[in-house]
């Protein structure tokens, strides 16, 4: 998914394309990314450790069938010894733990982290309940759009799967700001035919990307 950083040439387009959105509805967008939804430490630890539980047994059956063998003492120390280098290279190089967390773990920890950030932001607290958070966490490669519940009520969640593929899809090709801009227009034009703009509308919340 974006490895580069968005700028703040992105973060005046985004908020321009917010506010350009919001013009035409009385519906209110919000957008946050996290460069990840988790640690991922602990996840991580426990398959490395299964995983090596597994590869001990088989060189255990192996120097069996070879004739081999090996103090138990000896054979101990030795996984001792693995683990804790794989759990010292696991806590220094944390890149390297999202590789050992199987997708739905993964998935789920982003989706809870949406969920999270559109409550803790008030996106849900809209006068007519009508805010749209367009969620990003890159490490998980997974997109969201939470849309609360005055929208839920009139635009199917197929309209918004439309939404996070296109977004998922420029993040892909490290076009993340474009994938933003292009979300928030598409998400503005539902949200202008099911609540278009009307006299006294006010702006509830802050038209801008939030990196977490």
């Amino acid at each position: 998914m974006a490895t580069r950083p968005i700028s703040p040439q992105d973060h005046e387009r985004i908020a321009t394309a917010i506010r350009a959105a919001e013009s035409k509805t009385d519906g209110e967008i919000y957008c946050v990314v996290a460069h990840a939804s988790d640690g991922y430490f602990f996840p991580a630890a426990f398959m490395a450790t299964v995983g090596m539980l597994i590869v001990s047994l088989a060189v255990g059956y192996g120097l069996e069938a070879w004739w081999l063998s090996i103090r138990l003492p000896h054979f101990i120390l030795a996984q001792l010894l693995a683990l804790a280098c794989v759990l010292a290279l696991l806590w220094v190089l944390p890149g390297l733990r999202i590789h050992l967390v199987p997708r739905r773990l993964r998935y789920q920890a982003a989706h809870a982290n949406a969920i999270k950030q559109f409550l803790a932001r008030n996106v849900h607290r809209t006068m007519a309940r009508t805010g749209v958070l367009v969620f990003v966490s890159i490490t998980e490669r997974y997109a969201e759009v939470v849309a609360d519940s005055g929208i839920d009520a009139k635009v199917g969640q197929h309209v918004w799967d439309g939404v996070v593929r296109d977004l998922t899809a420029h993040a892909g090709d490290d076009r993340l700001a474009d994938g933003f801009v292009k979300a928030i227009e598409q998400v503005g034009a539902v949200l202008a035919e099911h609540f278009p703009v009307t006299a006294g509308d006010s702006n509830e919340l802050d038209d801008h990307l939030v990196e977490i």
